[in-house]
This record gives C-alpha cells, sequence and structure tokens, in this order.
C-alpha cells in the first residue's frame, strides 16, 4: 500500500522480480492460470496483490516439477489458502532437500568405492534415484531397528482399553499391539515392503491427510515418526480428529539441556541442531492433541536402534548398518558423518570418550529427551 492505495506491478516489473520472461506470464494469463486483474494509471494491465500471491504459488509448484495442469488444479483448490498452500511448498522443499541429501551421499558412497577399484551393482546405482528419506534408510531397518519391550509397555498402557488402533507413520510394524484392531498409516514403499505377511493392514497415506472419518478409531500412535512429517501439528490434529485417543512417541528436542546431556550431539555431531531448526517445541506438539507430556527412559541394552539407543555402547555408532538405520546421519551429509565417526573412533582408542562419560557406566536407563504424548 502506498499513500493508502494498493500499488500494482506492471507486467515487466513482475517478470524481472520473479525471474521468468514476459512471454511466460503471457501464457499464464492466456490459459487462464494467473491474470493480471488490475490497471496501472494509464491503462496498462498489472498485477494486484492477489495476483502475486497466486504467481508466486505457480511458480514455486513449477519449480518443484508440477505441470501446469496440476498447478491449476492445487492453486484452484477451494479448500486451500495461501497459508494451507505455504505450508505444502514447505513440506515439498523439505522432501526434495531430503532427497537431494540422500543423492548426494548415494554418490559420495559410490565414488569412495571407485577409488578403492570397487564397482557397484547396476542395482545400487540406480537406486539414488528419486528415492524418499525412508526409501534410502529403510531398506537398513529389519538390523538394527525392533521393538524394545520396555518401551513397548508404557505405549501400550497409554492406549488404555482401545480395540481399534490407528499406527501412523508405522514403518515395518515395530510397537503395534498384537492383541488389539490394527490398521497401519505408511507413505514409503519401501517400508510398507518390509511388513511381516502377518502385519496388520497398511495404508499409503500421510499423516497430515489422513483417509478416514472422524473418531473412526479407539486409539491413534505414532512412534518415532513426527520429526519424518512434513506439518507435525497438522498430522497430530488428524491423529486426533479420528482418534479418541492419542499416543505418540516423540522427542523434546527443544531443549537445550537435551543436547547437552547426550554426548553425541555434544561432542561429536553439532549440526544436529540445524535440523530442528523450525522443530515444534513440545508445548506445541502437546497442545496439538490437547494431552500431556510424559519423560520415557531409553534403557543402556535398548533392542530398539534409534539415534539415542547406543548411549552407553558408543562402539555401535562406529558401525555403518547402525548409522544406516537412523536417518539423522543421512540428513547431517556424509562429511559431517565423516568427521564424527572419525573423531568417536579415536576418542574410544585413547580413552578420552570414557574419561568424560565415565558417569553413564552406573546408569541401566537415561533420560535423553524421548517423551510420551497422551490425550
Amino acid at each position: 500500500m502506498v499513500g493508502g492505495v494498493e500499488e500494482h506491478l506492471t507486467v515487466g516489473r513482475v517478470a524481472e522480480l520473479a525471474g521468468v520472461s514476459v512471454r511466460t506470464l503471457h501464457h499464464y494469463d492466456e490459459i487462464g492460470l494467473v491474470r493480471p486483474s488490475a490497471r496501472t494509471a494509464v491503462g496498462y494491465r498489472a498485477y494486484a496483490a492477489a495476483d502475486v500471491e497466486r504467481l508466486r504459488e505457480v511458480l514455486a509448484y513449477r519449480r518443484l516439477g508440477f505441470g501446469l495442469r496440476e498447478i491449476a488444479d492445487l492453486v484452484d483448490d477451494p479448500a486451500t489458502d495461501t497459508v494451507a498452500h505455504l505450508h505444502r511448498l514447505r513440506g515439498l522443499l523439505l522432501d526434495q532437500r531430503d532427497r537431494a541429501a540422500a543423492m548426494v551421499t548415494a554418490i559420495d558412497r559410490e565414488l569412495e568405492a571407485r577409488a578403492m577399484g570397487i564397482r557397484t551393482t547396476p542395482e545400487d546405482q540406480l537406486t539414488m534415484f528419486g528415492a524418499t528419506l525412508y526409501d534410502v534408510i529403510g531398506s537398513a531397518y529389519p538390523a538394527t531397528r525392533r521393538t524394545e519391550p520396555r518401551i513397548a509397555a508404557r505405549v501400550w498402557e497409554a492406549l488404555g482399553d482401545a480395540r481399534t488402533v490407528l499406527n501412523v507413520g508405522a514403518g515395518t510394524g515395530s510397537y503395534e499391539p498384537s492383541d488389539r484392531e490394527v490398521t497401519a498409516v505408511e507413505p514409503s514403499a519401501v517400508m510398507r515392503a518390509q511388513r511381516p505377511a502377518d502385519a496388520a493392514p497398511c495404508v499409503a497415506a500421510s499423516a497430515e491427510n489422513l483417509p478416514f472419518e472422524d473418531r473412526s478409531f479407539d486409539a491413534a500412535m505414532a512412534f518415532s515418526t513426527v520429526h519424518h512429517w512434513r506439518d507435525p501439528i497438522a498430522g497430530l490434529r488428524e491423529m486426533r480428529r479420528v482418534a479418541r485417543r492419542v499416543v505418540v512417541v516423540t522427542y523434546d528436542a527443544g531443549s537445550p539441556a537435551w543436547r547437552e546431556r547426550f554426548w553425541l550431539i555434544r561432542d561429536y555431531l553439532p549440526e544436529f541442531a540445524d535440523l530442528l531448526t523450525d522443530w515444534p517445541s513440545l508445548a506445541d506438539l502437546t497442545d496439538a492433541i490437547g494431552g500431556r507430556a510424559e519423560p520415557v527412559l531409553i534403557p543402556w541394552d535398548c533392542a530398539d536402534g534409534f539415534f539415542e539407543a547406543y548411549w552407553r555402547r558408543p562402539e555401535a555408532y562406529l558401525e555403518e548398518s547402525v548409522r544406516r538405520a537412523v536417518s539423522v546421519w543421512t540428513r547431517v551429509g556424509p562429511e559431517a558423518e565423516r568427521r564424527a565417526v572419525t573423531r568417536l573412533r579415536d576418542d574410544l582408542s585413547s580413552g578420552r570418550w570414557a574419561e568424560r562419560n565415565r558417569d553413564l557406566v552406573a546408569l541401566d536407563a537415561a533420560e535423553l529427551g524421548l517423551r510420551l504424548l497422551v490425550a
């Protein structure tokens, strides 16, 4: 607004700011995708604020690879406002970033293999393309990711008397109670393919858009998956919508004490903090389901190999199979991973790790930010 009057942008000015050609803008106008709705003082067609918002969404979807017909359907959806589009675009861009990081990791590994005279198989060469984060790390899950019975007992107790349970972000089926009627939701084809033959039926869907009616289930659960969702708050609200009870195991990632307490982050992987820039607070996560948060201690011999599981077994982090089943290592990138592993190996050899962390030996369980949310 200038002097109380809405400022309009000419076609040429919009093309300059957006980094597209005037011809492109004319084409969008001709097909009805983005039409300038205003006029300048001398009668030229111009873009009003609402036109610019629409163009921004069109260009963002276009640069993500969507076709013009798909984009038209997306931006014309009456149920999606500007804020919803921004959340969706943010999620798509995060997915694109994770895919790119996974591809860089795969390429780095092939370069290392070739430097040692090892030729990768055709299958390995193709798996780096088009993979989601879970598609990259998912194949490593069976080796180290399994149900930890002591933590599972907390989850199943929190489910109460629920008979029908929706498991959101179900992965390969860990922590699904065998004595209840379970329906699973999992977006990754790789994870779905690794579910046991007798596992609960699994639906390909995302947490943010659960394909179920309101209050379809007695309870909805999610275990160590919220940090992979495009919009954690929206996903938790969806769980609350479709179920009478909600049980979630997640992390209090916003607590500085947690990062100081866990030696792997504190001493070897400071890049982890960058992954939490936009992560909601524990209070926001709890408010999304209208519930409460309880700490969950991690036993020293935890059977489930998630990121913090080996807090008293540091040698495990030197194992490739352990790291590949944890998304953090893919997300921080190969350079940070190599540096952290090298430094940890050196400190274990020299005794520095044992000296710094000698108080851990006496602990049977550790409080490292794992939280049980119940509503």
